[in-house]
């Protein structure tokens, strides 16, 4: 089990927060310029249904595995695709990130479970927001409510490089201007 601080709070520290939430609207997908482009990508998974919740195992009460992904309906003028996962419901100014994939070939439709581990290669990791290169799984207060995690797939017209293992404002700026198509799905977890 991956077992972290969050789940020790006493549930009225996480209910007395409860309103403290980015929301939906502060997630990349919908910042401007991204809300114009086609979200022609179906994304799903067979682990969860889209608004319903993740397996525990994909969380830190369980055993803290990346779910399985897939996606369809990528454009012919598409040359990669990065995957980014917000939890636009964290306690915190803007969505947390549990997950940066990029370098993620056109050919590719799939991530399997426990694909977002920390590994070097293609396709490449980046930073979640404690600054690791793998998985961040969910761990919401006890108390604040449902978290929405959201799996935001963009298909580019390029192939963006990138030394290392790239942050949220490294992904934005490769977005700016070269996404093409988009589209999500959602997980929800509470604790």
């Amino acid at each position: 089990m991956t077992r972290s601080m969050l789940e020790k709070l006493p549930s009225f520290v996480g209910k007395t927060i409860a309103r403290i939430r980015p929301g939906l609207d502060r997630i990349v997908s919908e910042r401007t310029g991204l809300v114009t482009v086609p979200s022609s990508l179906v994304v799903d998974s067979p682990a969860f249904a889209n608004g319903r919740s993740l397996a525990e195992r994909c969380t830190a009460d369980g055993e803290g595995i990346s779910p399985p992904l897939r996606w369809f309906g990528v454009p012919d003028r598409a040359r990669s695709m990065i995957l980014l996962v917000e939890d636009c419901d964290s306690p915190t100014p803007s969505p947390m990130v549990h997950a940066i994939v990029t370098g993620i070939p056109i050919k590719m439709h799939e991530l399997v479970e426990g694909a977002m581990h920390e590994h070097d290669g293609a396709p490449l990791l980046g930073k979640n927001s404690y600054f690791k290169a793998r998985w961040l799984p969910p761990d919401p207060p006890p108390g604040h409510g449902t978290h929405r995690y959201v799996f935001q797939m963009f298909a580019l017209d390029y192939v963006p490089q990138f030394e290392g293992h790239p942050g949220r404002s490294l992904i934005l700026r490769a977005l700016d201007n070269h996404v093409i198509a988009r589209g999500q799905v959602i997980g929800t977890y509470k604790r």
